[in-house]
């Protein structure tokens, strides 16, 4: 089997004076490790080096990429893991082996990085949020209770079965890994899990608001319609029952006074879809500010959304409603918004759209002579 080295591998090797130079011919470094390298200004790690599987982050220094790679067929990233069905590991050998291997480091790497983005964006405040990756028939990747996402390591992660029993890793798992679970248990396309609680998306959930539907394009394809789960006790069977079953027609569910949980089919689209949910929110809370009625696409467009949906792999439970149905955001209330044109105001301040009315300045002064009437006849008695 072929060496791993780790960003902790690289630290030490640094720390004994030694560079890229000591490091022998097939090894493989994570992506964490090839970074450590680069910052350490190494210049002499050559893509040769390292194993044809090895993650595509280059190392410093001129890497020139092979012909085959420059000018064969364009491929789209891929960062989804597909296990074997009826390989999990089983004895404490086995279970080390996987998860140091290339493969699952790679996994758990991403997991602290996409747990950075997090932090860095401002979605988990403290030790708020968590990330789970399905690997297995019956096992998954978690963050572990009680740590700040931006700042996690790869091998902090859990690995647990889908019952939420710890099979393996230093610190505990988090409780809340268990609606990530349901989730995965329900919908087999969603093999990674984002939690966390971006302040606009969130603020959705707390005022118990439905975000509309047909607004922004992209929003409908990489989102589709956004659920809603009723609040339970986060991290207990009840949240996990209701946040699953709405997570099975919704890649993204707002959690009723809690957050956001959204999934994909890897961790950097199941936090994507995160980006996504909070921009949108964002993006509708300030138009529905604006003064203006929010007037959604055409429902025949809509639909051209939803086949390119499912043309990228993502269903939509929406694909058999009527048109009529599709772009329905009756229930949704904007803050303040008034028709010009049709001179409705929907303002609570009873002047119908027309504050400037003769009408409204004489009820007004009438209003005022009974005011002045009455207050004079309290005074004389």
């Amino acid at each position: 089997m072929k060496k791993v080295l780790t960003e902790s591998d690289i630290e030490a090797l640094l720390k004994q004076g030694k560079g890229a130079d000591a490091i022998p011919a097939g090894t493989i470094l994570t992506p964490s490790a090839k970074d450590r390298l680069k910052q350490a200004g190494s210049s002499s790690v050559s893509r040769s080096s390292f194993s044809k599987g090895a993650p595509s982050i280059a190392p410093a220094g001129n890497v020139t990429m092979s012909d085959n790679e420059l000018f064969g067929a364009p491929i789209v990233p891929n960062h989804e893991y597909t296990w074997t069905p009826g390989k999990d590991p089983k004895s404490r050998d086995e279970i080390r082996a996987f998860y140091f291997s290339p493969e699952i480091t790679r996994v758990r790497e991403n997991m602290a990085l996409m747990g950075k983005r997090m932090w860095d964006r401002e979605y988990t405040d403290g030790n708020g949020g968590n990330l789970t990756v399905r690997v297995g028939d019956n096992l998954a990747l978690c963050t572990p209770t009680l740590i700040c996402k931006g700042f996690m390591k790869a091998d902090d992660m859990a690995l647990i079965d889908l019952d939420g029993n710890q099979i393996a890793g230093r610190l505990k798992r988090t409780s809340e890994a268990m609606t990530h679970l349901a989730i995965m248990k329900r919908q087999p396309k969603a093999k990674a899990c984002c939690h966390a609680h971006p302040p606009h998306a969130t603020a959705y959930a707390v005022a118990k608001v439905q975000p509309p539907t047909c607004l922004i394009p992209e929003a409908e394809v990489f989102l589709g319609q956004i659920g809603v789960a009723e609040y339970r006790t986060p991290g207990s069977p009840e949240n996990a029952e209701e946040v699953g079953t709405a997570a099975i027609d919704h890649m993204s569910v707002l959690m009723i006074n809690h957050g956001v949980i959204t999934w994909g089919k890897d961790i950097e689209d199941a936090y994507w879809k995160m980006e996504n949910t909070e921009s949108y929110c964002k993006t509708v809370w300030v138009a529905s500010m604006l003064g203006k009625k929010l007037d959604p696409i055409k429902a025949s467009e809509a639909k051209t959304l939803i086949e390119l949906r499912k043309s990228l792999g993502m269903d939509d439970k929406r694909e058999g409603w009527k048109e009529c149905e599709l772009c329905d955001n009756s229930d949704f209330r904007p803050g303040f918004f008034t028709d010009r044109e049709g001179g409705a105001c929907e303002v609570a301040c009873g002047c119908n759209g027309n504050s400037g009315s003769s009408a409204s300045i004489n009820d007004a002064e009438e209003l005022v002579k009974a005011i002045t009437a009455e207050i004079q006849s309290q005074l004389a008695k």
